[in-house]
C-alpha cells in the first residue's frame, strides 16, 4: 500500500477550519496552538498540490476546489469513526452511546415513549438526543455528526438506510365551534375543497407535504404560518382556521386546547415514521435494535 503523503489529524484540523471558517477557532476546537494548525494545513495542502482555503483580513473562504475536498474529508472522518464503533460492536453492540436526531414534528410525541422503553430494554445502551429541521438532521447524519434520525419518510431520503416506526395519518383540527369539528363520522377530504388551512412556518417537512396533498384538492394555505405545532394548535382554537395536525400528536396537544380533532377519509393524507441512518455505518446493526424496540413500544401504546 503506497503510504500516504498527509496524516488524518491534517484531515481533522482541515475540515475544523471550514466549520469554523477560522483558523483561530478552530484552533481553540482542536485544543493546539493556531501556529501550529496553520502549519499542518500548509502540509496538507502542499501534499494535495491545491490550495484549500484563501486568508485575509476578513476571514477565511474555501476555494472551489477545497470545497469538493472537504466533503470528502467528512466522509473519510465519518468512516474512521465507523470502525470505532465496528470495533465496539464485537463487543457488545447495545453497550455504546448513539447520538440520535428528530424533527420538531416527532421528537415531543416520541422521544418520551422511546427514552422509557430503550432505558428498560437495553440499559447499557447510552442515548444523547438532538432535534433539528430536517434538511439539518439529514446533513448531519450524512457526515457522521449524528447515528440516525426520526424522521417522515415522504421527505426524501433516498440515500439513507431505514427501518419504519410506524404509518402516521393526519387528522382534521378544528376549533370547537366549526362545522366539520361537529362531523359525527370521518370527514371526507372533498369536504374540505374551499377551505383555508393554517400551517407550519417554512423549513418544516411536515408543511410540505400537507401543501403536496392540500393543493391537489383545492385546500388554499392562509399567510399566518405557526412556527411549532402547539403554536399551530393554539391558533387554530383560537378560530384562525382549520389545520391538519399528525396523529402521533393529537394526544399531547389536544387537550391542551378547545378544539376538535376528526379522521380524513378518501384519502387519507398521512406520512411514514421512520429511523434513518448512513449507509454502510458500523452502528446499522444497533440503529435495527433501536428501531425495533421503539416500534414495539408505538404499537403497544
Amino acid at each position: 500500500m503506497k503510504p500516504s503523503s498527509f496524516t488524518l489529524r491534517q484531515i481533522q484540523y482541515a475540515v475544523a477550519v471550514a466549520d469554523a471558517s477560522s483558523f483561530r477557532r478552530a484552533a481553540e476546537h482542536c485544543h493546539v496552538s493556531q501556529p501550529s494548525l496553520s502549519a499542518q494545513i500548509r502540509e496538507l495542502e502542499e501534499a494535495l498540490g491545491v490550495r484549500l482555503f484563501e486568508r485575509d483580513r476578513r476571514g477565511v473562504m474555501i476555494t472551489t476546489a477545497g470545497s469538493e475536498l472537504i466533503e470528502r474529508m467528512r466522509r473519510v472522518l465519518a468512516d474512521v469513526d465507523d470502525v470505532a464503533s465496528a470495533a465496539g460492536q464485537f463487543l457488545d453492540p447495545l453497550a455504546r452511546t448513539l447520538r440520535i436526531g428528530a424533527i420538531p414534528t416527532i421528537g415531543p410525541y416520541l422521544l418520551p415513549a422511546a427514552t422509557r422503553v430503550l432505558r428498560e430494554e437495553h440499559p447499557r445502551l447510552t442515548l444523547t438526543w438532538l432535534e433539528e429541521k430536517t434538511d439539518a438532521l439529514v446533513r448531519r447524519i450524512r457526515q457522521g455528526k449524528l447515528d440516525g434520525g426520526f424522521l417522515a419518510l415522504e421527505a426524501g431520503v433516498e440515500d439513507l438506510d431505514y427501518e419504519t416506526i410506524e404509518d402516521d395519518p393526519f387528522v382534521l383540527a378544528t376549533p370547537a365551534d366549526h362545522p366539520l369539528g361537529r362531523a359525527s363520522s370521518p370527514v371526507p377530504f372533498r369536504r374540505l375543497r374551499g377551505e383555508r388551512i393554517l400551517l407550519l412556518d417554512e423549513g418544516h417537512c411536515f408543511r410540505d407535504q400537507v401543501i403536496e396533498f392540500c393543493s391537489r384538492r383545492g385546500v388554499e394555505e392562509l399567510s399566518v404560518r405557526a412556527t411549532s405545532l402547539p403554536t399551530l394548535v393554539q391558533m387554530v382554537a383560537a378560530g384562525m382556521g382549520i389545520t391538519l395536525l399528525p396523529r402521533m400528536a393529537v394526544r399531547a396537544e389536544a387537550p391542551r386546547s378547545d378544539l376538535r380533532t376528526q379522521a380524513v377519509t378518501q384519502p387519507v393524507p398521512h406520512r411514514t415514521v421512520i429511523l434513518a441512518w448512513r449507509r454502510q455505518s458500523a452502528a446499522a446493526e444497533t440503529m435495527r435494535e433501536v428501531a425495533r424496540t421503539v416500534r414495539g413500544a408505538v404499537r403497544a401504546t
